[in-house]
């Protein structure tokens, strides 16, 4: 009987497989955090890649003010082999404002009143998304990235 009782107290102070216990709590914990930061910072930095191709996107088509649609296909052009994006991911379309209303039309001929002030826009709008490594074990969805800049050109 004391022998058992000793074996006991011998067995409470080996900690030789301590450190491997708490290594694997820990470890699955640590890993996830460092995989959801990496991909935080990768989808932040899509964010900003995708928002600098606009601005850039707006400041070509100020430098270039393009007249009719064989113009707006080419600086389409110019903006998807710039950004790297594919021809369905980056729009260019004229937009007019009546007067001083708060929406824009895609036709002229809509502003009806003939003394109206008629302003014309290129609106650029880019579009991507990412799918984050998470989504290969079930959870969330890709991030749809969808960015609009109007450029006033008359």
């Amino acid at each position: 009987m004391i022998r058992r009782l000793l074996d006991i107290a011998r067995v409470r102070k080996d900690e030789e497989g301590s450190v491997v216990i708490e290594t694997a709590f820990v470890l699955p914990v640590l890993l996830i955090l460092g995989l959801g930061g990496f991909e935080v910072s990768r989808l932040v930095s899509r964010n900003n890649e995708l928002q600098i191709a606009v601005a850039e996107a707006a400041a070509v088509v100020l430098a270039s003010l393009p007249e009719d649609q064989a113009d707006i296909d080419q600086l389409e052009d110019i903006i998807e082999a710039s950004s790297g994006l594919a021809d369905s991911n980056v729009t260019l379309a004229k937009k007019y404002r009546c007067n001083a209303d708060s929406s824009l039309v895609a036709n002229v001929s809509s502003c009806t009143d003939p003394t109206a002030v008629i302003s014309e826009f290129i609106e650029i709008t880019i579009s991507d998304w990412y799918t984050p490594i998470w989504t290969d074990f079930g959870i969330g969805d890709q991030v749809n990235y969808d960015f609009t800049r109007r450029v006033q050109i008359s």
